[in-house]
């Protein structure tokens, strides 16, 4: 017998840690190779973790929403034979870490009473913040103590709006001496006048009401928000407050697109095995306007701006339970027609069976979201941090058009939608932003009707 550590894998390169949400296993199951054993949760997808070995579930490192580091050993399983790789060793060296690292921490306790001793009964809990917070960050915080409620009120030039080491150590040198009150100066008092004793016993007391007896007091169904639902409520949040929005509308002809696929995509299907939709031939449009115009193939990191190397377009999801997921299409310039539906209709179909891995939500550079799919015309999405801009794909119809020609000018049926384009106008002005979606207007009028593919 021997025992095999299972770890966190990595799950991107901008996913350092998770949140382990559900044991699927219980101590003493049996595992299969592959069999998933536990839940975890980042700030942008759901997923699980199989087990990469058979054998038996012996001990569990970890509890239900507790965070783990990308690496660290997650449980303990029992196998037959000798397993070469994260084996433990003989001497159980997990025990001896641990007591390790309670000593550390028991240090960094001791430490921290030092450092704030007029601070010390105060208790950051981060169980009751929706936000995310990094290791470095929680350890300030807590050294420094800061409230969860003091945490949450700083705004964060991170990725995401997440509070940096800079941002809590700012706060820690301006605004928490003011939130303490050591360095507001006194203001002279002024006269007060009297008020007598029965005036404020009369005061009426405020009365906290039970949320038991504030729920049935709703006129309606009490529905809780799923975690999914308020980590995109505050991601919107914070992107409003973080950019300045500005929206560029333009309509396009898109004629030849329609009747270009409707003769293409039976044979193309029959051949490739894939429909082909309206989305890879908006994809590849998008991507040759960010070649064009890579000034908006770029994100804000505080008073910096950081243009991509790589074209990832972000595409916006339904999922059935009505949140949405940004699955991204990695280079998606260097995709042809063939390898763009493909890439499409997997994310697409993994997205709505909830199987997309954390990396595929990562570092997208720019995102399209498709808001005619449910009928809208246009619309003003909001723009997914710490990117700079987001196109909206209106609803195609058939409408009476002005069509000019050699021989004069005439009233036709045209195939037309509308491009809403938001950007952000702190780094992206309105010739740039109106450019870049003009862009990719023109790729799709002068679609080329007797393309192969």
């Amino acid at each position: 017998m021997s025992k095999f550590e299972l770890k966190l894998p990595r799950m991107g390169e901008s996913v350092a840690e998770a949140t382990l949400t559900a044991w699927l296993k219980d101590v003493g199951d049996t595992i299969e190779l592959d069999e998933p054993i536990f839940e975890i949760a980042t700030d942008k997808v759901d997923s699980e973790v199989p087990s990469e070995v058979e054998g038996k579930l012996v001990e569990k490192l970890f509890e239900v929403d507790d965070v783990v580091k990308v690496g660290q050993t997650v449980a303990i399983i029992e196998t037959e034979g000798e397993v070469e790789e994260n084996q433990v060793p003989a001497s159980h060296d997990v025990e001896k870490e641990n007591q390790e690292a309670v000593l550390a921490v028991s240090e960094s306790v001791e430490t921290a009473r030092k450092t704030v001793a007029s601070t010390a009964t105060q208790k950051t809990s981060f169980d009751s913040s929706e936000r995310f917070y990094s290791p470095l960050v929680r350890n300030i915080a807590k050294q420094e103590g800061i409230t969860i409620e003091q945490l949450d009120s700083i705004a964060g030039t991170g990725k995401e709006g997440r509070v940096t080491k800079n941002d809590i150590l700012a706060y820690v040198e301006n605004g928490q001496q003011s939130s303490n009150g050591s360095a507001v100066e006194s203001q002279p008092q002024r006269e007060q006048p009297s008020v007598s004793v029965e005036k404020v016993v009369d005061k009426p007391q405020e009365v906290k009401v039970p949320e038991e007896a504030q729920a049935s007091n709703v006129n309606g169904e009490v529905i809780e928000m799923t975690r999914m639902g308020k980590l995109i409520a505050k991601h919107m949040s914070e992107s409003v407050a973080t950019s300045a929005h500005v929206q560029s509308f333009i309509e396009v002809d898109v004629t030849n697109v329609v009747n270009w696929r409707n003769s293409v995509k039976d044979a193309f299907e029959k051949r490739e095995g894939e429909k082909l939709t309206f989305t890879p031939i908006f994809m590849e449009a998008v991507a040759k306007a960010l070649k064009k115009y890579p000034m908006m193939n770029i994100s804000v990191d505080g008073d910096k701006v950081i243009k991509k190397k790589n074209i990832n377009i972000g595409m916006a999801a339904a999922l059935p339970d009505g949140n949405l997921i940004v699955p991204v299409i990695k280079n998606a310039d260097q995709l042809n027609m063939v390898g763009m539906a493909r890439v499409v209709n997997d994310l697409a179909h993994r997205a709505r069976e909830n199987k997309l891995k954390p990396d595929e939500v990562q570092d997208g550079t720019y995102t399209v979201t498709n808001v005619g799919t449910f009928g809208s015309v246009f619309g003003t999405p909001i723009i997914n941090q710490p990117q700079v801009g987001i196109l909206a794909l209106g609803a195609i119809r058939k409408m009476p058009s002005v069509i000019e020609t050699a021989d004069g000018d005439f009233i036709g049926i045209r195939s037309k939608m509308y491009l809403s384009h938001s950007y952000d106008h702190r780094v992206v002005n309105g010739a740039l932003g109106s450019m870049f979606v003009k862009a990719v207007a023109d790729y799709l009028e002068a679609w080329d009707v007797d393309r192969e593919v």
